[in-house]
């Protein structure tokens, strides 16, 4: 890890407070200890700490209100003692303050309605590691085993994934009573699985789950808070064909995925690794418009016939078909052919296993690898 340089830009210019939220496990807490050395940290995972600050959540002023001005405070796992925010409310009005106050989840504070400092931090994102931080950076390894630090760096990453999930189930869905019947919840996390990268519906996840429409939504939406997944909504500005409303799901991270659904050897020319392609470059994507704080929306683009474009950025700016074919052919460019007829200035792009750069037409076909740099780079968008 020492060699990995994390691409999130929360650093020491920090003028004012943020919340960094990222799931558990990608690396939050290495981040903030190795990036602020000097600052003073409360980690909420120790116990001891967390039952003082439970119990009298002043004491924590008490503890800081001598400090000066110029310290930084972390908070690690705010979530765990939600009522401290009165406190850091307190302080940063009061004192000037400045804290990084980090969570795998915003559900509890949302949920609750407790106090979100009312815009006096800044929101974080952390994600999965991602190919530019890596040296040597290996695509099968991230295709199979995905990007969690704890699970691309290891010698056994299928046992550290099977304990990934059990972890979250236990730590963030039982804990916080989010739902009822743990194992049924289990069971929606596969089907949620087989779902993935595909356009939502609420009734038939239901009807494979066995629940109803309404708690199959619920579901998803503690997905989101928890940050186990996301939303890619539709694309919907065209003007002459009708095209489909409905938003895609994917998990956060791609061997989260692949976990769910046994996935443990992918095959070059198979569906599975087809899907797991696809599932990286957009986890890739996403990540980069996070890290980059691009007001950039992400989105998809699917028509009534079934054309569709992968991933769309901004307003119509970069149309990006994904395929894990090793020779992009004339049958891979449908989608964006069609879609650059309603937006003829759009950049077009397919992502592809194939290792000849080239242009067809006005559609770019780029490598993976060389996409994943440029994109890096910021030469994508």
């Amino acid at each position: 890890m020492d060699t990995i340089i994390r691409k999130c830009k929360l650093n020491n210019d920090l003028e004012e407070s943020a919340f960094l939220f990222g799931a558990r496990q990608t690396g939050k807490s290495t981040f903030l200890r190795k990036n602020f050395p000097k600052a003073l940290y409360f980690d909420l995972l120790d116990t001891e700490l967390n039952l003082r600050l439970a119990k009298r959540p002043g004491l924590l002023y008490e503890m800081l209100k001598d400090e000066p001005v110029e310290k930084l405070v972390i908070i690690d796992e705010i979530p765990e003692v939600p009522l401290l925010l009165n406190e850091v409310h307190r302080l940063i009005s009061e004192k000037n303050m400045r804290f990084i106050l980090c969570g795998s989840s915003a559900r509890k504070l949302k949920r609750k309605g407790y106090n979100t400092l009312g815009g006096r931090a800044l929101p974080y994102y952390f994600y999965p590691l991602v190919s530019a931080e890596i040296p040597d950076f290996n695509l099968q390894k991230a295709l199979t085993y995905g990007m969690l630090p704890p699970h691309y760096l290891s010698q056994n990453p299928q046992q550290r994934l099977s304990a990934y999930i059990d972890v979250y189930l236990r730590e963030e869905v039982k804990a916080e009573a989010l739902v009822r019947n743990l194992d049924g919840f289990q069971r929606f996390l596969e089907i949620a699985a087989i779902t993935s990268g595909e356009m939502l519906n609420y009734n038939n996840v239901a009807s494979d789950c066995g629940i109803s429409a309404n708690t199959a939504k619920e579901y998803f939406s503690i997905l989101e808070d928890t940050l186990i997944g996301y939303m890619i909504p539709a694309y919907t500005k065209v003007a002459k064909r009708k095209v489909i409303q409905a938003s895609r799901f994917y998990f956060f991270d791609v061997g989260v995925c692949n976990f769910l659904l046994h996935r443990k050897e992918l095959q070059r020319g198979t569906p599975e690794y087809g899907h797991a392609f696809e599932h990286f470059v957009m986890q890739e994507i996403r990540a980069y418009l996070g890290y980059t704080q691009s007001e950039k929306q992400l989105s998809y683009w699917r028509t009534y016939t079934g054309i569709e474009v992968d991933a769309v950025l901004g307003e119509a700016e970069v149309a990006i078909e994904i395929k894990s074919t090793e020779e992009v052919q004339n049958k891979h460019l449908k989608g964006l052919k069609t879609f650059a007829e309603e937006h003829p200035e759009c950049r077009q792009i397919i992502v592809s296993l194939d290792r000849f750069n080239r242009k067809i037409g006005t559609i770019e076909t780029i490598y993976v690898l060389d996409f994943l740099k440029k994109l890096w780079n910021g030469e994508i968008i």
